[in-house]
């Protein structure tokens, strides 16, 4: 037998035979539109399904935050066309008490499950996971397809909720008890809760199935000469997000069966000593604190499920548009690890108010106060990456820039919060909404923006057009920080968040014409996201075709698939790699792949 027909006889042994003759010729092996665009098994299209789903989540979840913002900055007004769209949920034209606490709850929800979760993470882990640590697919195809569905029978039953006679789910994204344990407690509490709560199961469990499988790809199946050392910043953002979900959502799922025994099977995990219309309640044992916890335990990682992919995107596209290093590498990666680490370890900085011991709170000051150490070391390198960089100021690598002054605004926000002293005087006031949706809603949209169009020519070939994406960025900063940062002043005077009324509460009548402001600035933020909507869909079939596989003269593997990839990702063998991924101008070249062998120079300096 030739060497040839050995090499031949080994690859098909190992099942990439047929991958890499699809991928050459995919003329060969016709698809189905079903088995293609729906039930695909391509991490590739898979991504784009995530993507998708989550951009229309992100519409529904925003537009919720538009109707509830009418409520609180036109208390006195009424909008025919709201009884239109909402029926009975908006007699008059004005939203009811019990329809805006609903819109309250699935904008909270939507946003960060169904958009930044599963929209980020589930997007870009699938897209570049294979591609930058080169493989043909994921350890599991199959269950990677099954990830999906899930999450998108999980979208179905949320849809639903918002059809059934009583209303979505309206206890806050939290859902503490006892209003999300008892049926009776309110109008919201009823089968739309029951709703939340199975989609929200059916999510958990498509986001275990991701994660085992993110973590078993970056494992075992890098190619040759890719060592753990050489993986860009992306792919351990991503690896560190599967390790926190797979650890901390069975929690979650945990606390969403037992809250489920209690409001139908007569349990008592949560409930104790409860009256109800004068009623004396059978209930007695339990304890709704634990509910709090065991939410935390997944809340808080759940965070950092969320910021972390957007750090490793940011630190990717802001090496690529500086034309330097990223700087400090290991400490990078290390920062990571340490968030990661330190994030189990704070939960219960969310629950200063609730009655915890205050020598248990010092402890969880502490440890809250030492993330930060981890997250402005990042900051720190971020800043040192750009300083005195070529820099190309593309809508990818603005958008990185904005992630970076939205992640410092707001996370400087978190060491108040993060005293229980202080948090006790601004907890559960528009001060932690101002942090929270700076530093974790806005950074991560971001970090998101800036993934879609830097990769946007290897998912769909075409480039997005620039001039609507300057456009974009702009409106959405100005907004960002015009609706967020007047609430830290709201918070710091105590005005309390998701109340349906402030007009009447003398205290906070001060505060009626920047509600007003504030109203209006989100309903035009909300209309800027319209300009990147049509940027996305016209550019996947109109767009400025890519003429050549490297378009960013990016270092990474992704860069040297063809411009359209096939399932398999590479025509022929996987490439070797060589070096680390930030090689930009070094030893007189602008960029060096991680591809090309060490020059013997380099070799002679390792």
């Amino acid at each position: 037998m030739s060497n040839t027909e050995m090499e031949h006889a080994a690859a098909a042994a190992a099942g990439t035979i047929e991958q890499s003759h699809e991928a050459t010729h995919p003329e060969h092996h016709t698809e189905s539109f079903i088995s293609k665009y729906v039930f695909s098994m391509d991490h590739k299209m898979i991504a784009k399904q995530y993507l998708i789903t989550g951009m229309i989540w992100a519409v529904i979840g925003a537009l919720f935050s538009v109707l509830f913002r009418l409520q609180l900055g036109f208390p006195d007004s009424t909008f025919p066309w709201l009884e239109t769209l909402l029926g009975h949920w908006a007699k008059g034209g004005r939203i009811s008490p019990e329809a805006y606490y609903a819109m309250v709850t699935m904008h909270g929800t939507i946003l960060i499950f169904f958009v930044l979760t599963a929209g980020l993470s589930g997007t870009f882990s699938n897209l570049l996971i294979p591609l930058q640590v080169g493989a043909r697919d994921m350890a599991s195809p199959f269950m990677n397809m099954l990830s999906y569905w899930f999450f998108f029978l999980a979208s179905i039953v949320m849809m639903s909720s918002l059809f059934v006679q009583t209303g979505p789910a309206s206890g806050g994204w939290t859902a503490y008890p006892p209003l999300s344990a008892l049926g009776d407690a309110s109008i919201g509490s009823k089968i739309g809760m029951d709703l939340w709560l199975a989609s929200l199961a059916l999510f958990v469990v498509s986001q275990l199935l991701a994660g085992i499988n993110y973590i078993s790809t970056i494992l075992n199946m890098r190619t040759k000469g890719m060592l753990m050392t050489r993986l860009p910043l992306t792919i351990w953002g991503f690896f560190f997000t599967a390790i926190l979900g797979v650890l901390s959502f069975p929690v979650l799922l945990s606390g969403f069966i037992l809250l489920l025994l209690d409001r139908h099977a007569g349990t008592s995990f949560f409930l104790s000593d409860l009256y109800v219309a004068g009623k004396v309640l059978s209930n007695e044992g339990g304890s709704a604190i634990l509910y709090q916890h065991l939410f935390w335990f997944l809340g808080h990682p759940e965070v950092y499920i969320v910021i972390l992919p957007a750090m490793g995107i940011v630190s990717e596209v802001l090496a690529i548009n500086s034309r330097k290093p990223i700087f400090g590498y290991l400490a990078m990666v290390g920062s990571l690890f340490a968030i990661a680490a330190l994030s189990f370890l704070v939960w219960a900085h969310h629950m200063f108010v609730a009655g915890i011991n205050p020598f248990l709170g010092s402890f969880f000051v502490l440890l809250t106060l030492l993330i930060a150490v981890p997250s402005a070391i990042k900051v720190f390198n971020w800043l040192t990456t750009i300083w005195r960089g070529n820099i190309r100021f593309t809508p990818a690598s603005l958008f990185c820039i904005g992630f970076v002054s939205t992640f410092i605004s707001g996370g400087l926000t978190g060491i108040w919060l993060g005293n229980s002293t202080i948090d006790i005087h601004v907890h559960d006031t528009y001060f932690v909404i101002a942090h929270f949706h700076l530093v974790m809603g806005v950074s991560a949209i971001f970090g998101m923006f800036a993934g879609i169009y830097h990769w946007f020519p290897k998912m769909y070939g075409r480039y997005m057009n620039n001039t609507i994406g300057y456009l974009h960025f702009w409106l959405t900063l100005i907004c960002a920080y015009l609706i967020f940062w007047p609430m830290h002043y709201q918070g710091l005077a105590g005005m309390p968040r998701r109340y349906y009324d402030y007009s009447n509460w003398e205290s906070f009548k001060q505060f009626i014409p920047l509600n007003h402001f504030i109203s209006i600035v989100a309903i035009v933020a909300f209309f800027a996201q319209f300009f990147f909507l049509y940027n996305f869909f016209y550019s996947i079939f109109k767009g400025r075709k890519v003429t050549t596989p490297n378009p960013w003269d990016a270092t990474t593997l992704e860069w040297s698939t063809p411009i359209h990839p096939g399932h398999g990702n590479w025509p022929g063998e996987i490439p070797e790699v060589h070096r680390w991924p930030y090689d930009y101008s070094r030893d007189g070249k602008d960029f060096i792949p991680q591809t090309v062998p060490l020059s013997k120079g380099e070799l002679e300096g390792h």
